[in-house]
């Protein structure tokens, strides 16, 4: 059992040519209310999962947002085979993650976080932003994540964590399960499982409140989306 809320929101899209196929130049108006001009149509990914972290955010009233995907071939050249890159607006987040990924196996790495330097890469003049960055060699891997997180809110008050999987959920012609020792482990101390709370790292969900942050009063509402 998990003592938690807990939702599980499947941003799913099948990528194919056909007559309502994105094109490039379309602008799109997003769940969150922002507009995007598509500028590389194989950033896909990361349409639907802007929509998913803005639903888990206005629906679903999420204390906690964690989007997993294997979104980006940048990624590899970022943190290797091995290791998935996070990203995370939370620094107690960031370190718990670490801390699950070398307890479980599941290993990750965090990327930088700095929207004020790096968002200005999705500038656009005819919408809110684009979806595909301007510079390709400027923390690609990064700003991919920073997209997702610009649709959830970059002022949004609670924890937001992106996890960028694409090499190590693969090895060879097979896939490895990788991410569900990973979450099961990181919030392993909000379930019945004993073994997985003797396990997990230390994580208090948080909220903004005037004058800092303090402890959520409320069951933290807890939101994978993939």
């Amino acid at each position: 059992g998990f003592s938690q809320n807990l939702h599980a929101v499947l941003c799913l899209a099948e990528n194919s040519v056909g007559p309502v196929a994105t094109r490039p130049d379309d602008i799109h108006t997003f769940y969150s209310g922002k507009t995007v001009e598509i500028n590389d149509t194989d950033a896909e990914g990361r349409l639907v999962l802007g929509d998913g972290v803005a639903y888990a955010r206005k629906d679903l009233k999420a204390d906690v947002v964690v989007d997993m995907a294997t979104l980006t071939a940048a990624q590899g050249v970022s943190t290797g085979k091995y290791h998935a890159a996070i990203l995370t607006n939370n620094q107690e987040m960031e370190e718990s993650c670490m801390t699950a990924g070398l307890t479980c196996g599941d290993l990750v790495f965090p990327l930088i976080y700095s929207p004020e330097l790096h968002f200005s890469e999705y500038n656009s003049v005819v919408a809110d932003m684009k979806n595909a960055v301007k510079d390709r060699s400027n923390a690609q891997s990064y700003c991919a994540g920073l997209f997702i997180g610009s649709h959830l809110g970059f002022d949004y008050p609670g924890v937001w964590l992106h996890i960028d999987m694409a090499y190590p959920v693969y090895s060879g012609e097979r896939a490895t399960g990788y991410g569900v020792a990973l979450l099961n482990t990181l919030f392993g101390s909000y379930s019945s499982n004993n073994m997985l709370n003797d396990i997990a790292p230390s994580l208090t969900c948080k909220k903004e409140v005037e004058g800092g942050v303090e402890p959520s009063a409320k069951k933290p509402k807890c939101t994978y989306s993939h």
